[in-house]
């Protein structure tokens, strides 16, 4: 199974050509050199060479200014049977088939526990200075095209409302994003405190036994949960004054989110039976997508650095709770004796 998706950051500017070159060209996720460059290439492939290439198709048609390159990755299933040598060559063909006339650099990653391939193309055609242009009726075509090579191949097709084995997705279970979710996750500029608040929420509802705790734990995130008896929905607000309702997360991440299910999940955590399949689901879905894109959760690495250590602080707060109350309950326990 091969989901083809495009990475729809700012591509307007060399440093950001730059960066995503450089990014997919790490020698942390490219083993044993799985890179191929379609058009006029440089003999040794690094990401100062391809940026130089890009560079000088530009200058030579004159056309050195807006969208300056276009970001697509194919992903396939960690169960599919086919190799990182075998991926290349579905890169190799997807790239020269559809990006015909343009260089196109195509990047095999191994550093998940599925495979996929990065293809960076430069938006000037070297053949005659064309500008590329994709519409939504194009990346459509594109999917189709990714599932026709599938075929081909004796790959898995993609089926909407199947899994990987062709069993049938549950109701309520997370296995993709619509498009705008999606660029939630890959584009820094997209409303990033969203994504904050589903991987706080996530964080801490694993671990809450109560509304308090829970309450808490998203404080120790830096963000206030405005929880009213006397109003139906909840509402979190970020350090910066960002508010995000419940319903509004229940949309975006096509999982339900409310008081009732807050309080569901604590009681669960009290029972010892854990969290819901629903939200372990979203929890992986959200970590897959984050790693493929290659974002930085909530927009500069400072930012995700200091997520990561709220995190680890709440998970220690709302933890303390968890011991403090299990001790409570010992005592009381002791004391009926």
């Amino acid at each position: 199974m091969a989901i083809n998706k495009t990475v729809n950051k700012s591509t307007k500017s060399h440093a950001a050509m730059r960066n995503c070159i450089e990014y997919v060209l790490k020698d942390t996720k490219v083993a044993e050199g799985y890179c191929y460059m379609t058009g006029p290439s440089p003999d040794v492939i690094t990401w100062d060479s391809v940026y130089k290439s890009f560079l000088d198709e530009k200058d030579l048609w004159k056309k050195d200014s807006g969208r300056m390159y276009a970001h697509n990755i194919i992903s396939f299933h960690k169960d599919e049977n086919i190799t990182a040598e075998q991926v290349l060559e579905f890169g190799k063909e997807f790239a020269e088939e559809w990006f015909k006339g343009f260089q196109t650099l195509v990047v095999v990653h191994q550093d998940k526990e599925h495979l996929h391939i990065h293809f960076v193309t430069n938006t000037v055609s070297y053949l005659d200075g064309y500008k590329l242009h994709t519409s939504k009726a194009d990346m459509e075509k594109m999917k189709s095209f990714t599932n026709d090579m599938c075929k081909e191949r004796g790959l898995t097709i993609a089926q909407k409302g199947k899994h990987f084995d062709g069993s049938s997705i549950d109701e309520g279970e997370v296995i993709a994003w619509d498009n705008n979710t999606y660029r939630l996750l890959i584009d820094e500029n997209k409303k990033p405190f969203l994504v904050d608040c589903i991987l706080a929420f996530l964080n801490v509802i694993k671990v809450a036994f109560d509304k308090d705790s829970f309450i808490d734990g998203m404080k120790k995130l830096g963000w206030n949960v405005v929880w009213s008896d006397k109003r139906k929905h909840i509402t979190f607000v970020d350090e910066q004054g960002n508010k995000v309702r419940d319903t509004n997360l229940s949309k975006k991440f096509n999982v339900k989110i409310s008081k009732e299910d807050i309080l569901n999940e604590c009681e669960r955590q009290n029972a010892g039976v854990g969290l819901s399949e629903k939200y372990r689901q979203l929890s992986r879905e959200l970590e897959r997508e984050i790693s493929v894109s290659g974002r930085n959760v909530g927009g500069s690495a400072e930012r995700e650095k200091g997520i990561k250590e709220r995190l680890t602080s709440a998970r220690d707060k709302v933890q303390e709770h968890v011991e403090e109350k299990e001790s409570r309950n010992k005592k009381s326990q002791n004391r009926d004796r």
